[in-house]
């Protein structure tokens, strides 16, 4: 296929957190919420002057001071945004906004506010933890709102001055509904036969509405929509098509490796991807705005902290609805090393897609930067994907 157009402006805006766009916003007197947990309401941080940044850390190497203040027994995710932070990588941010969705990104902040790695000269710059719920239900969306309220509408407009105001918040909703739009109308076109657009692409374009400015990338993603919808396919047919589950992947070249192998990730079921991630939030006139969010993210929610047991069982349901959707052969469950939440997930989500939902299901932990071990994965994910073709030739379903 020909390259898309804008694939190197949307790739060379990831090779560091302190992007172009970021800079270009702040110039303009933006204020930058940074962020670290999909449980976050992202369109709250998005009202009025502010732009929400989910911190990630590109082309990530030695883990040696980080792993100095939380041992390495913690997930590398948290380890490798600790060392940026302590690096002075994150110093563009005006606040972080941290939820207790997992144990090991909490100390990351915690470590972050102590050694005081972000705001310098910023007097207004804030440190703000949330609550967030572990069960879907009225009473824990009232806590939901009230964390919000607190922790995120309070502190930016006493320390920013931001509107933080129903119709704002109305108004960033619409704002986040138009990028949901366009990702997903992107990412249906990866249901197609011989699809027009590659897992890797999709990956580039999705990460960079969550670690970019994302107002500013609307006319690029509108144009690539255009273009992707005229755009002829490759002749081949891949290997197999697969589900990717499981802990957030900031690095795209974790699915340019799998895709290599021959296999195409069809959709994309992992903390800040498209699925769920990119729905858009509809809104009535009957709620104000702030708990029909909350009560989307708390109810559209699969992370795996979420423990009553219609999302339990809920979750896994949902990649088997993903898969038939897709026309996915198989499930790749991954997870960053030592990340708690989703090791649990990931060996009951393997055990049941494999055994109640017969699909054929490769289990993997894996670095936060995949170069580190890119020979290993590449192995497994080859012998998967032989394990399904050799299947398919003889007419069953790969185990």
């Amino acid at each position: 296929m020909r390259d898309l157009k804008h694939l190197l402006y949307f790739e060379n805006l990831l090779q560091t957190a302190d992007n172009e766009l970021i800079e270009g916003c702040r110039r303009e007197g933006g204020v930058c919420v940074a962020y670290t947990c999909e449980n976050v309401p992202e369109p709250l941080l998005n009202l009025d002057r502010a732009f929400s940044i989910r911190l990630f850390a590109p082309h990530t190497g030695s883990l040696d001071i980080s792993t100095y203040y939380m041992t390495a027994f913690l997930c590398e995710t948290s380890r490798a945004l600790l060392e940026r932070a302590i690096e002075g990588g994150f110093n563009f941010a005006d606040c972080i906004v941290a939820p207790d969705g997992c144990t090991m990104m909490n100390r990351c902040v915690e470590n972050m506010e102590l050694l005081q790695t972000m705001g310098k000269g910023n007097e207004r710059f804030f440190h703000e933890y949330m609550e967030i719920p572990l069960k879907c239900d009225e009473n824990n969306l009232a806590l939901y709102e009230l964390q919000c309220q607190n922790h995120i509408l309070k502190p930016l407009a006493e320390h920013y001055g931001l509107d933080v105001s129903e119709a704002s918040i109305r108004k960033a909703a619409a704002e986040h509904n138009r990028v949901c739009e366009l990702i997903r109308a992107i990412g249906d076109l990866r249901k197609e036969q011989r699809p027009r657009i590659t897992g890797y692409e999709f990956h580039v374009l999705t990460l960079a509405t969550y670690v970019c400015p994302k107002a500013l990338l609307l006319d690029k993603l509108e144009e690539t929509l255009d273009e992707l919808r005229a755009r002829e396919p490759d002749e081949r047919e891949y290997r197999a098509r697969v589900v990717l589950v499981g802990s957030e992947i900031d690095d795209s070249a974790l699915i340019r490796l799998i895709e290599e192998t021959g296999a195409y990730v069809c959709a994309d079921r992992f903390c800040f991807g498209s699925l769920p991630g990119r729905d858009p939030i509809a809104l009535n006139d009957d709620e104000s705005a702030l708990t029909q969010i909350c009560r989307h993210y708390m109810e559209s929610c699969q992370c795996p902290r979420m423990m009553n047991m219609e999302k339990v069982y809920g979750r896994k349901q949902y990649v088997s609805e993903l898969a038939k959707a897709y026309h996915a052969d198989g499930v790749i469950y991954q997870q960053v090393k030592f990340c708690d939440p989703w090791a649990y997930e990931r060996l009951m989500g393997s055990t049941m897609l494999r055994d109640d939902y017969g699909y054929p299901v490769l289990s993997v932990d894996r670095p936060y930067n995949s170069a580190s071990s890119s020979g290993q994965l590449r192995t497994r994910v080859q012998a998967f994907v032989e394990s399904m073709e050799i299947k398919k030739l003889k007419g069953g379903a790969a185990q």
